[in-house]
């Protein structure tokens, strides 16, 4: 039986599985695919970098024909306009990191299955054949699903790709949120690699459901939290008030979110603005299971027979002064005298100047 660490495969069905990923051998050195893609030697140095690759020495044959058609490609899209010199770099990182990701998750998945194609009495040819043919069966019906994937995304941003055509530029007006596992740190510290493991791909994807359901979109999760967009108001707090009720249970950490609503850079996948910041510090001060947002949602909200928006004592939190957090919940279905009054307490703070200020650095 083997156990983990052997070397299951063997360096034959290595050198093969590799070339089939490669599309072919290595064969060429950094300097002879620069000069036959027509490239400086310094650029094709710096995009490899971008991808996320290390360094291989000038002499080292370390490429393939793939490598020598895919510059050529992105040479000819540069000449084309359509890609800048000036942004290539920006482009190959965003691009090397999102698939670096995939293919760590896909590398383990791909793994299983050339064992068990493998088995554990074959002989050494028979190992070889068995793990090529899977990975020639598997392969290109990875390709298919991540191309259909990819044109799915682009289909649902249709708009965004219209509305560039007649008003160029990458600020849009959206809700920014983030959702924070309270305690994660002191948890995870008890838990054994595999349980931790779980809990995170529990919360990645119980995270991920609610927020397509809602039509949101999640920009990147960094272990104990996700950051997500959504493009009106109550999609952001349906998303925050779902989220914590979903994710409830006696053995999880508790989750709370906190959102703003403002102007957003987006770029690469990612969004930048003093949006994400405030975002950011609601969640820091939000309780375990509740939803805190700012001013702007909470102006879009108040009104609607859904919600309850209600003010809490300003704080002070790294880059801004005063900051007024707002708490949201779902209406009791009992409209009492105390939810009107309470209504008028909300109008009231809404109608006076806000206070909170942020640093310049933000």
């Amino acid at each position: 039986m083997n156990e983990p660490g052997d070397d299951v495969l063997g360096p034959a069905a290595r050198e093969a599985l590799e070339r089939l990923l490669l599309d072919g051998p290595r064969r060429y050195t950094r300097l002879q695919i620069a000069e036959m893609a027509g490239m400086p030697p310094e650029r094709t140095q710096r995009l490899w970098r971008a991808l996320g690759f290390p360094d291989v020495p000038d002499d080292d044959p370390a490429f393939t024909d793939a490598d020598v058609a895919a510059l050529e490609v992105l040479s000819a899209m540069i000449d084309s306009g359509f890609v800048g010199p000036d942004t290539e770099a920006s482009i190959a990182r965003a691009m090397g990191q999102s698939l670096s990701r995939l293919a760590d998750w896909q590398t383990d998945m791909l793994a299983d299955a050339l064992i068990r194609a493998a088995g554990d009495e074959a002989t050494p040819e028979a190992t070889v054949d068995a793990a090529i043919d899977a990975a020639k069966a598997l392969l290109p019906q990875l390709r298919k699903v991540q191309d259909y994937v990819w044109r799915r995304h682009l289909a649902a941003n249709a708009d965004r790709l219209l509305a560039a055509a007649s008003a160029p530029g990458d600020r849009r007006e959206l809700a920014v949120g983030f959702a924070d596992l309270v305690g994660y740190t002191s948890r995870s510290r008890g838990m054994g690699g595999r349980e931790l493991g779980a809990m995170v791909e529990d919360f990645e994807s119980t995270a991920a459901e609610v927020i397509a359901r809602h039509s949101g979109r999640v920009v990147k999760t960094v272990g104990d939290g996700v950051l997500f967009t959504a493009g009106t108001a109550v999609a952001a707090v349906e998303i925050g008030l779902e989220m914590p009720a979903v994710w409830d249970a006696e053995d999880r950490p508790p989750l709370r979110v906190g959102a703003a609503y403002g102007p957003v850079l987006t770029r690469l996948g990612d969004v930048y603005s003093p949006v994400v910041n405030l975002a950011s510090r609601l969640t820091s001060i939000a309780r375990p299971g509740t939803v805190l947002v700012d001013r702007e949602l909470a102006q879009f909200l108040r009104g609607l027979p859904a919600y309850r928006v209600r003010p809490l004592r300003r704080v002070s939190v790294r880059g801004y002064d005063h900051l007024q957090p707002w708490l949201v919940q779902r209406r009791p279905t009992d409209d009492s005298a105390i939810e009107g009054w309470l209504d008028e307490m909300a109008d009231d703070v809404l109608g006076q100047p806000d206070e909170q200020r942020p640093d310049d650095e933000h």
